[in-house]
């Protein structure tokens, strides 16, 4: 899809399956399982979207989705039955991992991360070795400094070996990577998590998600996953994030969902936030 001088091209990291209670948080299974289905081990399917955009200022990646380091321990859990990372998958599209200028993550959890490295005859490396990875120079600390609560989230074998190569870009707040895209704090799954604003210039403007709103489910303001650290943030996060994007008419993509991957907010027949113009960004 061409927005002004950018072209943007969805590529998916990898499915995996996560849990259907965590990702819907306290709304119920009656309710959420009459919207999207899971397996006989309550798990559904989510995609890792990661999104290509080309521009003046050279190649973009936002997000390199869950990567293919896994065990076959991990691969069971998380219903990974396949190989495709997304260095696979962007190569497959002609695009050379050493092509890309600068890696964009909202945060550093696995499934955002995972394909920042490979394993190479049992070492580590950076699969972007010429690019400048993106991230909140809090949720850095956060991953290298990890609690209880999120330590499974948080792999160091993902970006240790960027910091270890001099890759890493970190930022503070909101800020602009390459003109007309920028990185802008959306606090609430982590405390340090960024969403991506594209702006042509010409009055379009395009934002991924992350995980704030992951899938289209969750544009309902009662959806936030067990998984995010402060509901309530989340919640106060995506109402601003929601209202904006209505009033300025963003084109919204979402890093998880495998169905409606991105389109224009409206609001169903019960006046709740939807997709309501889908679009195909692959």
């Amino acid at each position: 899809m061409r927005l002004g001088d950018f072209n943007v091209k969805l590529v998916n990291g990898g499915n995996f399956r996560l849990d259907g209670g965590a990702m819907h948080g306290v709304v119920p299974k009656t309710i959420w399982n009459r919207l999207v289905s899971c397996d006989d081990q309550n798990r559904v399917e989510y995609a890792t979207n990661c999104l290509l955009i080309e521009g003046p200022s050279g190649r973009v990646l936002i997000e390199t989705g869950n990567g293919d380091k896994f065990s076959e321990r991990e691969r069971e859990i998380y219903g990974i039955d396949h190989d495709h990372s997304i260095e696979h998958n962007l190569r497959e599209l002609g695009v050379a991992a050493d092509s890309i200028d600068f890696v964009v993550m909202t945060h550093l959890h696995f499934d955002h991360s995972g394909g920042t490295t490979r394993n190479t005859d049992g070492k580590v490396a950076p699969v972007f070795n010429r690019a400048r990875h993106v991230i909140q120079r809090g949720e850095y600390a956060d991953a290298t400094h990890p609690h209880e609560r999120n330590r499974a989230s948080y792999l160091k074998e993902n970006f240790a070996p960027l910091a270890d190569a001099g890759l890493l870009q970190l930022v503070d707040g909101e800020q602009e990577i390459v003109r007309g895209l920028k990185v802008i704090p959306t606090p609430g799954h982590t405390a340090h998590h960024q969403s991506v604003l594209l702006d042509d210039g010409n009055g379009h403007k395009l934002l991924f998600f992350g995980d704030v709103v992951p899938t289209s489910l969750h544009l309902r303001l009662p959806f936030i996953m067990a998984y995010d650290l402060d509901v309530v943030g989340t919640l106060e996060t995506k109402r601003k994030l929601l209202d904006r994007a209505a009033q300025e008419r963003w084109l919204l993509v979402f890093g998880h969902d495998v169905v409606t991957t991105a389109g224009y907010l409206g609001q169903d027949k019960k006046g709740q936030w939807a997709i309501t113009e889908p679009v195909d960004l692959k």
